[in-house]
């Protein structure tokens, strides 16, 4: 388990656990109660943990104040797949000049979340 765990809550667990799946290759590791529609789902992508709560009315997500940011392979090629898994572009990919190729995505829920992949400083 990770020292800090992210935790998403969300009134449909069912669509981010896919979206987190089908997008980042996330494994479910956890989930409660063990038999029927769970509470909370533990998710494992690459060496960290995300945890997914199961609740009937979580906002609005009009004020986020915690951002993702999720290391890919190849930010270009998952940013291609973003919206088919019923997410949300925000602005197309960028070299930065810290040595990170970036791209700004929402979840299905809403939930702001960064694409970086590493790249040779400019």
């Amino acid at each position: 388990m990770s020292t800090i765990q992210p935790v998403i809550l969300t009134a449909d667990q069912d669509v981010l656990l896919g979206f987190y799946k089908k997008l980042f290759g996330a494994e479910e590791i956890y989930r409660v109660p063990a038999e029927g529609p769970p509470f909370y789902l533990g998710l494992r992508i690459g060496d960290t943990d995300l945890g997914l709560v199961t609740k009937e009315n979580p906002g609005t997500g009009e004020a986020p104040r915690i951002l993702l940011s999720i290391g890919v392979d190849d930010v270009d090629e998952t940013l291609g797949r973003v919206t088919a898994l019923g997410g949300s572009v925000s602005g197309a990919a960028k070299d930065m000049p810290w040595g990170q190729r970036v791209a700004h995505i929402k979840d299905p829920d809403g939930n702001p979340v960064n694409l970086t992949q590493p790249i040779p400083m400019q």
